[in-house]
Order: structure tokens, then sequence, then C-alpha cells
């Protein structure tokens, strides 16, 4: 008996393979087809897998260049000495840049626009180039009264090499324009433009002055074989209790993957809810497929095959044309990823991704897409296991015996949804994460399914029985056997969504900024305004017809204990606490602890007598003056109440420039941040930082861009110290900002709406035959080819406005929540663009459907009822 059941197997097998070629041969075009889209979600996963692949390959090659040095020291105060001749080790080299934020102006033009100014000494970077026009101005700036100026800048206000920029009080001859460089990624030049000067005409602007926000860096080249992680190592303690930073080539490795990482599982993710839609395309059009193929299989069930065997002929079909179409997809893959550092290339810190073909991610497309075009086949496959050899003399028996397969299919059921919530992990790689993500998608495709399940209820319950009889039958087929009312509502509605979505969150960040600055509201800040500027400023911005809305002094300060713990005793007892009792899953105590941040900043402090009207005391009682001989009252934010785990009492010691002053929280404030306003983390009483070291802040408002233009003009002439930030100014960044991100995210989304558009090819295709039957029926009745294609006209009309109607009404609505508990600002959507989106989409369905019309009304009725006979 053993030796009898190989050939056995055997032979079995070569039947189920050859049934599975033979009857593939008719239908390869419907099998192509409905696998395409599977074909596309592989083909963007395969895209992004092999971008990230030889993207992090190119961030570990050109770790050193990132960050142009072996260690990176950094602070917001000059380092001391005894820490920096640590490093100075025989046979290093050092370098230092100082950075700030400052107004530069354009003589040539009068230009003005606040810079982040780097003054550099030495010959930083130590690794890697930078590219510049001319080619080497990024090394012969250093050598004169020269400076280099971002390309962006430079392209903003028409500025050319050898023109000049005034940087505080010195004018500079511009040697070049700096085009890119390591480490620094293009669309931070919308953000903050670069000018970088030699450190040696630092003194002369008169820029740094008491109270200047700076922070300095210290760039190191380590000789042959040293270890900077081992050479920080003892120096850590040291370090953190001087406030200095310290990035090493490792640190910044990992620091720039686990950023890109993230960016990396976002384009991952939109390539999976592509990959999704297709899997639901494959559901719909096998589940048809399959139908027609029925008959086929109640005959092999005459002829004496098992259900079991008829099963996998067409499992075996599903497999063969899913594998193909993964490999279709996963090649495809990786010629796009060929453009995406193009597409990405304002994202990146890296000028020049390689675009190597990556053997991994093509395999990993390869097993994903047969698995899923294997996995969503399963249901529709299910059905032939119990089909009855009757069904070859009554067509309709066993129609109502799903309920005999009930098992299986909640098992199958399971089986997907295990499998997708893995494939949702193994992109993440949290969760936390992944359990949000599996909640969105499955919201909004229960969400879509209802809608089109109430759809298919009303019209059967609220027919419209006295309209015309184009209207009753177009209608009718929205709720017909086979409809295809719920597929194509959920796939085209959810890639409708995608889209929707992208355009009204951009357009709320944007909406968010114009708000702040709309109405009477400040939209000019004036600040680094020394004590002996201040009246003068004042004057000046009302001789320019401009409010003087806010004038207010700010101290700067840092923390140095918080009921009598510093942060070095407060972190020594924290950890013993944990190492007494460590925490429970999930029950790190996180509410209980003083945030790091809280430590680690430095606090822009302001003292007034009133609140203002972006504020809100929420606990407490607001101190406005201060009563010598009581505790000094301070008004701490929500937020840093939080953080600092404090409440009212809580004494908190500042530091003030070396000296010490002794606090208590009197009350908590609600504080609005996103309004254009001086608003602070700490508010004092009057009477208590008067003679403290201080520069000052005033806020007012501009009505035009030309009342702008000549207020900064004349303020950097005359106030060369003083910056500015006009907001919209800031809006233009911005805009340029979302502008580059949304058109990553938009290139991605369209891998959604082409994957929708192909699930709705194929589900109209694989419905054809059976519309050939009813087309003839209609036609024998009387109805003529005009009356036949307005009905499927008017039928993927309705089609395709509910599944736009969906996916925009769901992002409207996702919108709106983001503006009412996000942003907290009015929903004001622009409709035009969301009316274009809903008409182009729904044209499209009309168009593919009517296309798709034409060889159902050509064929004749004889032959079809002959068929039939």
């Amino acid at each position: 008996m053993p030796a009898q059941t190989a050939p056995c197997d055997t032979t079995r097998m070569s039947f189920i393979l050859k049934m599975a070629w033979r009857d593939s041969r008719r239908n390869r075009a419907r099998l192509f087809l409905f696998i395409s889209a599977i074909t596309v979600g592989i083909a963007a996963l395969t895209a992004v897998r092999s971008f990230s692949v030889n993207l992090t390959a190119d961030i570990d090659r050109e770790s050193k260049t990132l960050l142009g040095a072996d260690l990176l020291i950094s602070a917001n105060k000059p380092a001391p000495d005894s820490i920096l001749q640590r490093f100075d080790t025989a046979g290093a080299a050092r370098a230092e840049v100082t950075n700030f934020m400052s107004m530069v102006r354009f003589p040539a033009n009068g230009g003005t626009r606040l810079s982040q100014i780097r003054a550099l000494e030495g010959d930083y970077p130590f690794y890697g180039k930078w590219k510049s026009e001319p080619v080497d101005a990024w090394k012969t700036f250093r050598a004169g009264k020269t400076a280099l100026v971002d390309h962006s800048l430079m392209l903003q206000y028409g500025i050319r090499p050898g023109d000049s920029i005034q940087v505080g009080k010195v004018m500079f001859a511009i040697e070049g324009e700096l085009l890119s460089s390591p480490g620094r990624a293009g669309i931070a030049s919308s953000i903050a433009p670069v000018v970088f000067i030699p450190i040696q005409w630092l003194d002369s602007t008169g820029l740094i002055q008491r109270g200047s926000r700076v922070d300095y860096q210290y760039f190191y080249k380590m000789p042959a074989g040293a270890d900077p992680d081992a050479m920080v190592k003892p120096m850590e303690e040291k370090m953190e209790k001087a406030g200095l930073d310290w990035d090493t080539v490792e640190s910044r490795k990992r620091s720039i993957r686990r950023a890109f990482g993230n960016f990396g599982t976002f384009l991952n993710l939109v390539g999976f809810i592509a990959l999704l839609l297709g899997c639901i395309g494959v559901a719909g059009a096998v589940h048809i497929y399959i139908k027609d193929k029925l008959p086929t299989v109640a005959i092999l069930r005459c002829l004496g095959a098992s259900g079991r065997k008829a099963f996998y002929v067409y499992l075996v079909q599903v497999a063969g044309i899913g594998l193909l179409g993964a490999l279709v997809g996963a090649v495809l893959g990786s010629l796009i990823q060929k453009i995406l550092p193009w597409v990405v290339r304002d994202l990146l810190p890296i000028d020049n991704v390689s675009t190597e073909f990556s053997w991994t991610a093509v395999a990993q497309g390869m097993a994903l897409g047969l698995s899923v075009a294997v996995l969503f086949a399963l249901l529709p496959l299910s059905g032939i296991l119990k089909t009855s050899p009757l069904r070859t003399l009554r067509a309709s028996f066993g129609e109502d015996g799903g309920s005999s397969n009930r098992p299986l299919r909640w098992g199958v059921y399971a089986l997907i949804l295990a499998s997708v919530f893995g494939f949702s992990w193994w992109l993440i790689r949290d969760w936390k994460e992944t359990l949000f993500f599996m909640g969105g998608i499955a919201a909004a495709f229960l969400i879509l399914w209802g809608i089109a399940m109430l759809l298919t209820f009303l019209l059967r319950r609220f027919f419209p029985k006295k309209w015309s009889y184009v209207a009753r039958q177009g209608i009718a087929n929205l709720f017909r056997p086979e409809n295809q009312t719920v597929l194509l509502v959920v796939t085209i509605g959810l890639g409708t969504m995608l889209l929707s979505t992208l355009f009204l969150t951009q357009n709320l960040l944007l909406k968010q900024v114009e708000f702040s600055g709309s109405g009477k509201q400040p939209n000019m800040i004036l600040f680094d305004i020394q004590t002996a500027d201040k009246d003068g400023v004042a004057s000046l911005v009302r001789t320019h017809d401009m409010p003087l809305m806010q004038q207010v002094a700010v101290v700067t300060t840092r923390l140095e204990s918080i009921d009598g713990m510093t942060k070095a005793q407060y972190e020594a007892a924290d950890t013993l606490k944990h190492e007494e009792k460590p925490p429970g899953p999930g029950e790190r105590g996180e509410p209980d602890r003083i945030r790091r941040w809280v430590w680690d900043r430095e606090y822009r402090v302001t003292f007034r007598d009133t609140l203002i009207e972006t504020e809100e005391i929420v606990e407490g009682e607001w101190t406005g003056v201060h009563k010598p001989g009581e505790p000094i009252k301070i008004s701490i934010s929500d937020g840093l109440q939080r953080g600092m785990n404090a409440k009212i009492g809580t004494k908190v010691i500042f530091n003030v420039q070396g000296a010490r002053l002794e606090t208590v929280v009197g009350s908590v404030r609600k504080v609005d941040f996103n309004r254009v306003q001086t608003n602070f983390l700490v508010v004092f009483p009057t009477g208590v930082l008067e003679k403290a070291p201080q520069f000052h802040v005033i806020v007012s408002r501009v009505n035009s861009t030309e009342q702008s233009a000549r207020f900064q003009s004349e303020l950097v002439r005359r106030y060369p110290g003083v910056s500015s930030i006009d907001l919209t100014q800031i809006l233009k960044s911005v805009d340029e900002v979302l502008n580059k991100v949304s058109f990553v995210i938009r290139f991605m989304a369209l891998f959604s709406i082409l994957t929708g558009l192909l699930v709705l090819i194929s589900s109209i295709y694989q419905s054809k035959f059976a519309r050939v039957r009813e087309s003839v029926l209609l036609r024998t009745l009387g109805a003529s080819r005009r009356q036949i294609l307005a009905i499927n006209a008017l039928e993927y009309f309705l089609l395709g406005a509910l599944a736009c109607l969906a996916g925009v009404g769901l992002s409207v609505a996702g919108a709106w929540a983001l503006a009412e508990f996000v942003f907290e600002i009015p929903f004001e959507p622009e409709w035009m663009p969301l009316l274009a989106t809903f008409l182009i989409i729904t044209a499209l369905t009309v168009l593919i459907g009517l296309l798709n019309s034409r060889e159902v009304v050509q064929k004749p009725p004889l032959e079809v009822l002959r068929q039939e006979l």
C-alpha cells in the first residue's frame, strides 16, 4: 500500500495542474485583470522597501559625511575649556560654528529676511563636500570679508555672487551660493535659509549681546584609530552638568535611521493600503469568476472529481496568476524606486541615494503578493467545496447552502484578519501603532461598507416606481444579484478619501497660520531688542503707522531645583525607586515623573501684572504684583505643570544668570500658543525681575506686504541687531514645505487611486457576461441600444457619485475633527477642489463602464439565447 501512495499523489497533482491550465485558456484575460490590482500594490511596496534598503545602506556608508566630523559637542553657551581640552588630543582637529537667528538685508533691492547665521572657524566639514556655485566658494569664503548664502535665499531676492549682504553692522560680499550640504535636507532651506560668515567678523556684527539666543557647536576630527564613543563615555556626567549635548557618527546614524525609518513606515503603509484595496478587488472578482465556474465544477463532480480536487484546480489558477502578478509588481516596483529619490529629494539629508536592485525587497514583494492573492481568494473559493453535481440539472440547487460552510468561512475571516494584522506589524514594528492603524482602516472600511448597504436597503425600501423606465432599471441595477455596489463604494471611496484628506489637512495647516494673523490679531513680532534700543524701536513702529500692541521684557533663566531636588538628585532617587520596585507591564509611572525637557531647557520668562487674551487661569489665583516679604508666586502653563508634575505651592528655584531666585507655583494658565503673541511657560509678578539682564519683544501688525518691506528694511538699517518675524513670510514658508511633503504623499496615494480604478475595470469586466444576458432580455422585450447604454450610464454614475461622496464625506468629517479638537480653529474647507475630485472620479467611473458596455449592446440576442440553450 505505501508503494502506491506516491503515484496516486502524483496523478492527482498532474490532474489538478492540467485542469487548471486548460480551464484558464478562455479566462486568462479575466484572471490577469483582477490580479493587476495586486500588482500595483506590490509595486508600491517593493518600490518603498527597495528605497528604504538603499537609503539605510547610504546612511551607513556616508555617516561621517552626514555629521561632517567624528564628534559634535553643542550647547547654548560656550563650552568650558576644561571639557574641550579633554578632546584636543594629539592629531585631533577642531572647528567651531556659532549659530543664531538674525535679519539679513540685501542693499541691491532692499530685501530683508530672517535667516540662520553660522559663523565658521576651522576646516569644517572634515568629511564630505558641499555643493556651491562657484564650485570652491564653500572653501574660499572663509578667507575674507565674504559670505556664503543659501541658494533659496539668493533665488528669492534675485541676488548673484558678487552682490552684498548686510549681517548686523557688517556688509559682506557674497562669495557664492550654497546649493546643498550633507546632513541638511533641502526642505530646511524653506524654513531657515542659512548664511555662512567667517567667525573673525562675528564680533563686528554686534549681534551677540546679553540675552541673545546663540548655539555653539564644536566639531572634532579624531586621529586614526580613535573611538569617539569611548572618549565621550567617561565625560558624560561632566558634560551633562555643563549643559552640553554631543553627537558621534554612530549616534547620528541611529537618529537619522530612526527619523527616516518612520518616514519609510508611512510610505509602506500607503502602499499597503493600495494592496488592501487590490485584495478586496481580488475577492470580489474571484467571487464572480467562481460563480460562473460552478456549472463546470458540477460537471467535474459528475465525472468523479471530489469537491476538494475541484477546489485545488481553481486555487492553483489563482496562485499561479497571483505569483505572476507579484513577480510583475516586484519588478515594476524595482523600476519605480529609481525615481523615488527624485520624488523625496527635498526631504532627505543625502544628495544622491543609490537605486540598486534589491533582491530582498523583490523576494518580500513576491511572497506577500502570492500570500494575499491566495488569502483573499479563499473565501469565494470555499464555495466550490460544497458544490453538488445536481447543479448540472438544476442551476439553483445548493445556492442557499452557505450555512453548511459557515465554520469554514469564519475560519477564513479569522485567517485574513490575523494575516493583515501580521503584515501591518511587520511594516510598523510597534503593537500600539499597528492597532491604531488597523482600527482606522477597519473603521473606514466599515463606514464605507455601511453606506453601501444602507443605500441598497433604502433603494429597495423606497424604490421610485413612478420614475421613467431607464431610471428604474439603472437604480435597480444597484441592488440586483451580483451587483458591485459594496465593492466599488469601498475601493473607490477609500482612494478618494486618501486624496481628499491629504488636501484638507494641508489646507487646515495653512488656515491655522492664516487664522493666527487674521482680523486685527498681530502678525509681526520684533525680538532681541536691547534695553537701550526699546524706545527707539517702539518709535519706529509708530512712525510706520503700526500699532504697538505689546511690549514685554524677556529674562533668560534655567531651572535649578523643584521642591528642593536638583536634576541629579531627582534622577538618582528615581533610579533607586525603580530598582526597588520595577514597574509592571504598562506601569512605568509616567504621570508621576518629571519630564527630562523640564530640567534641560532654557526658560524665557517675563513679568507683568495682568493676563493677556491668550491666557486663562485654570487653577490657583493670579498674582500680578509681588509684595515684599511674601513668597514669589509664579504662574505656569498647564503644559509645564504636567511636565513638571507640579501643583499649587510647589517650590521652584530658578537660576537667573547666576542669581538664585526662590519661587512657588501660585497659579496655572491655559495658554493658546497657536496665536502670534508673546506667550510664556512661566510668568513672574511685577516687582521681581525688573533689574535682571533682559531683552525686549514688541508685537505689532502690518496691513500689507509693501508696509512690511518698508518697515523691515529701515529696521535692519537702524537696528541691525533686532530680528523680526513676519507672519506673511511664515505662511509662504509653511506653504512651500507642505507642498513638498504633500507631493510625496500624493505620489504614493496615486497607487491607491490606480488600484481603485483597476478594481473598477476588473469588476465591470467580470460582470460583463451577466450583463450580456440582461441586455439580451431587455432588447428582446423591446429596449433600444440607447436605452441600455443610458441604463448602464446611470448605474455607473450613481456608483461613482456614491463612492466619491462617501470618500469626500469621510475626509471632511476627519478634517472637521482636526480643526475642532486639534487645531481649535474654524473649519473652512475649500469646496472647489473637492467638487473637482468628485466630478473627475465620477466621470472616470461612467466612462469605464460605458466603454465596457459597448460589447454588451453589440451582441446579437440570438447568439446569446443559443448559448443559454
